[in-house]
């Protein structure tokens, strides 16, 4: 072979295999129409791998792998194994973006647990309804009214409603302490991508989160069965007016989520569990949901598409939860979901005791809850004993890594 000619397959054999090592896998099946996307204008947070920081689809296909959907309009999302908390495949997954009634996912996970039992019941007064926001989503609540807080989670779960969220923030010692409980909460789960503003999700300046913290904060409150409950209705009677002398009215409420009900060019998805939906004219559409399939469980977030395709935030999940299903087991996870901070701390002083059993780190957690709640009364007993079980609750499950019971995935009857 001449000199000149070999020099030159030399020199392209080896631009061929460098561009063979340093092209991602999958970059080839990039959607072309994400360069028509708006991008996130300043750095991301790394929490969870460095590829979560980095701007645009972070996907590691291997042999086999089906290609990510094609068309994914939206800003930020992520899909994830809610179990191992393996990132499957993310688009701007720190995004920091409005979050709208998907926020009501951190409300419900911080609040719930302190206001037991579901049969505890509250009349609603005018002024608890005086700070709704206008045009916010309704689930008819009523002053001079009593409701249980069964109701009440039912209105929030299944029609969004800002007025039950209200009430049961109210019920919880005030707006002004909810958010600050809310926002304690998001720290302890390592979502720092979010700012609470209102418990409701509600536009408000500066209330953010980003795909992965809702996806954190999903997975968090599906471990909890009232949460699970909640998510998995499909349909639920409310009470209606109570007029002098009649039995109180009652009627119909339907599970706003369109994976779950269907709706018009959307069928139910198979599996589906939850979680919630949200819609502002600022945040757009926004969801995160949880489905199962074959023994597999997966989140996803999708926040914000551009699409004008009817329903197209849960077209875009539905494809992303079917992308995830084929694409178990092929795929190079690109990141985690990181464990709640008290698991860490938990791990680590299991480490250092040399092998503390999980069991024995919740009845330690449990007691000393009931001991610091000594003394005190009302909600705030309730809150004491709550965050003493979350230490409990994440050494048990973060650390020892076993499967939650799902809810009945194909529950459509009215709960009465």
């Amino acid at each position: 072979m001449p000199a000149l000619k070999k020099t030159v397959m030399t020199v392209l054999s080896a631009a061929l295999l460098s561009v063979c090592v340093v092209s991602p896998a999958g970059a080839a099946d990039k959607d072309k129409t994400d360069d028509k996307q708006p991008k996130p204008t300043g750095p991301m947070s790394t929490l969870g791998g460095e590829r979560l920081g980095a701007v645009g689809t972070q996907v590691e296909l291997g042999p086999g792998a089906p290609v990510l959907p094609k068309k994914l309009s939206a800003r930020s999302w992520i899909v994830a194994d809610a179990e191992s908390g393996q990132v499957l495949a993310s688009h701007n997954a720190h995004w920091r973006l409005a979050p709208a009634s998907t926020l009501k996912m951190l409300f419900a996970d911080t609040v719930l647990p302190a206001l037991q039992p579901k049969t505890l019941t509250h009349t609603v007064t005018e002024e608890e309804l005086a700070g709704v926001g206008e045009g916010s989503s309704l689930v008819g609540v009523k002053e001079d009214h009593t409701y249980t807080v069964h109701d009440l989670w039912l209105g929030v779960f299944l029609q969004s409603g800002n007025d039950a969220v209200h009430v049961l923030s109210e019920m919880y010692g005030g707006v002004p302490a909810t958010v600050a409980a809310m926002q304690r909460h998001a720290v302890e789960l390592q979502a720092l991508d979010t700012t609470v503003v209102s418990p409701d999700g509600y536009d408000s300046p500066k209330q953010v989160s980003s795909a992965y913290d809702l996806t954190l904060i999903a997975r968090s409150g599906m471990q909890k069965a009232d949460f699970r409950e909640y998510a998995a209705t499909a349909t639920a009677t409310f009470p209606g007016e109570q007029k002098k002398g009649k039995k109180r009215e009652t009627f119909e409420i339907r599970n706003t989520n369109r994976l779950m009900t269907g709706d018009i060019g959307v069928e139910p998805y198979k599996g589906i569990a939850g979680v919630k939906n949200g819609y502002t004219s600022h945040a757009g559409n926004t969801f995160t949901g949880i489905a199962e399939r074959d023994g597999k469980v997966l989140l996803v977030t999708v926040m914000n598409p551009s699409s004008d395709e009817s329903h197209a935030v849960y077209k875009e999940a539905a494809s992303l939860l079917d992308w995830g299903f084929s694409a178990g087991g092929k795929v190079t996870p690109v990141g985690e979901l990181v464990p709640p901070k008290s698991a860490v701390a938990a791990k680590g002083s299991e480490a250092a005791a040399g092998g503390e059993k999980p069991e024995e780190k919740e009845h330690a957690a449990a007691a000393a809850a009931t001991t610091a709640t000594a003394g005190t009364n009302g909600v705030w007993t309730a809150l004491s004993v709550a965050g003493g079980l979350l230490v409990a609750l994440a050494a048990g499950v973060f650390l020892v890594n076993r499967r939650w019971p799902l809810p009945d995935l194909v529950r459509r009857l009215p709960r009465r």
